[in-house]
């Protein structure tokens, strides 16, 4: 019966004219489109600025009942809230920055089911009070969409552990409704290779999903690494590069401080520049992401904590003073340049291949692989201390970084949830072994290849127009050298 009463794409494209002012969709957003209509579940992996919002905002708004869409950022779901607002449409926020009026009107408007379109991050959609509020019998749920969902495969110092357990929340929230709702899941990425994408497809449990995919070139986007040879080479081609391009630009560092000691040393040279990582209070990462955004600061020294869904058009470069470990992170990163069209570059600087003048990159590649692989050996020295069956509330009170070590093993296959909130740990298979942290064997071929760079990340994400040996982007250093 219900089947009957989804609306088609030929509705969806007149809501598209009435409410965006676009005539037609931009291929392949009326694939999606029609995915979700149908409430197949989706993987769809689109570039940077390739209009991944309206995918998933269009049907929640043709449909009636809620679609919750996780997301990883504040500014990102204000960003997106605010320009549905501004058209008149029932969308809200819930985030741990909102005042307690603006909490109490949303909740009232969850209550009396106004609303279509809800943004939370994974931790508020799993706190108590909203998830008691979600599970209600007759709180009508069309769907479930997580933005920026290749953050369920990045460790690191901005990992956060509840997008472990998103997996288990469809099952949840369908058991809480009648026994004939069924709730599709859309996973959103602007990057995603391959075994990015089997990580989503397992952790979310996608259920035969439509997978879209756009390849990730982008023709206005100029690549180059550089070789640095020293600690103090790699600041002068900074602010080489700085002095250049005095438009607004990121630089990308690994850790929180370098983020605060590298604006610092910008600042002292004579450049308006703020750090930004996940160690600010959430006020001050307000305040900078809007000194950016309204280029009042035009630089921004940041970990991978800032940028994703930041929705500046004008970025002109982006600096990766640290390389990120992974080619997938990278691709993510450098999207953040040129997404009004205009000319960008992405430049990246790089230690020497021996590593004898400058260990800088050698020596933070090791380090992060031993806190990976510590957090792992504490996972599973862990397992041997808590109950096989148990609760993620009781191992957090009684362990302190409880939370974080299920999440490595449910990411090792040691454990399942059998409900956003407690646990079974699973028997290692017979030839199960810890996984060793290794140095990211694509990331190294691109940074070192003397190839076309764009053609050889084209082949990494799979995608097979790029085959041809003698295609070249033209725009990247080893091209035009």
């Amino acid at each position: 019966m219900t089947e009957l009463l989804l609306p088609n794409l030929a509705i969806a494209q007149a809501r598209l004219q009435e409410i965006w002012g676009y005539s037609t969709f931009r291929p392949p957003q009326d694939t999606v489109i029609q995915a979700l209509l149908q409430h197949q579940d989706a993987l769809i992996i689109l570039p940077t600025g390739g209009g991944k919002s309206l995918c998933f905002q269009l049907p929640a708004l043709l449909q009636t009942g809620l679609t919750l869409v996780v997301s990883p950022l504040v500014a990102l779901m204000e960003n997106q809230v605010q320009e549905l607002r501004d058209r008149q449409l029932p969308a809200a926020t819930l985030h741990s920055e909102l005042s307690r009026r603006e909490k109490f009107r949303v909740l009232k408007a969850l209550e009396h089911q106004r609303l279509r379109l809800l943004y939370l991050s994974p931790e508020t959609l799993l706190s108590p009070p909203i998830w008691k509020q979600l599970t209600r019998p007759d709180l009508l749920i069309n769907g479930l969409v997580l933005d920026e969902a290749h953050c369920l495969a990045q460790w690191g110092d901005t990992f956060r552990p509840a997008y472990r357990r998103l997996g288990a929340v469809r099952q949840a929230l369908e058991h809480s409704k009648s026994s004939r709702t069924k709730i599709p899941i859309a996973a959103f990425t602007a990057t995603a290779d391959a075994k990015v994408q089997k990580i989503i497809r397992s952790t979310l449990q996608l259920r035969s999903p439509e997978v879209v995919r756009l390849s990730p070139y982008r023709a206005n986007l100029t690549l180059a690494i550089r070789t640095v040879y020293t600690p103090r080479g790699r600041k002068q081609q900074l602010l080489k590069l700085v002095q250049q391009q005095p438009q607004t630009g990121l630089v990308y560092v690994r850790t929180r401080r370098d983020s605060e000691a590298l604006a610092d040393w910008l600042r002292q040279q004579g450049h308006r520049a703020v750090g930004y990582h996940a160690g600010l209070s959430a006020s001050d990462r307000r305040m900078r992401e809007q000194a950016w955004m309204n280029n009042r600061v035009p630089i921004v020294v940041a970990t991978n904590a800032f940028g994703m869904g930041i929705n500046k058009s004008d970025v002109r470069w982006i600096l990766h003073y640290h390389v990120p470990t992974l080619l997938a992170e990278y691709v993510q990163e450098i999207g953040r340049a040129g997404r009004d069209g205009q000319p960008a570059e992405a430049v990246s600087l790089v230690s020497e291949r021996t590593g004898l003048l400058d260990p800088t990159d050698r020596q933070r590649s090791q380090f992060f692989r031993r806190q990976t692989q510590q957090l792992q050996e504490q996972a599973l020295k862990l397992s041997q201390k808590i109950p096989a069956v148990g609760s993620l509330i009781d191992v957090r009170n009684q362990h302190k970084e409880g939370a974080i070590a299920l999440s490595s093993l449910h990411s090792q296959g040691l454990l399942e949830w059998t409900d956003p909130f407690h646990y079974r740990l699973k028997p290692p298979s017979p030839d199960f072994s810890p996984i060793t942290p290794s140095t990211d064997q694509a990331m190294q071929k691109f940074l070192h290849s003397h190839g076309c760079r764009w053609q050889l990340l084209i082949q990494q994400f799979g995608f097979r127009h790029a085959d041809q040996t003698d295609w070249r982007c033209e725009h990247c250093d080893n091209c035009q050298r």
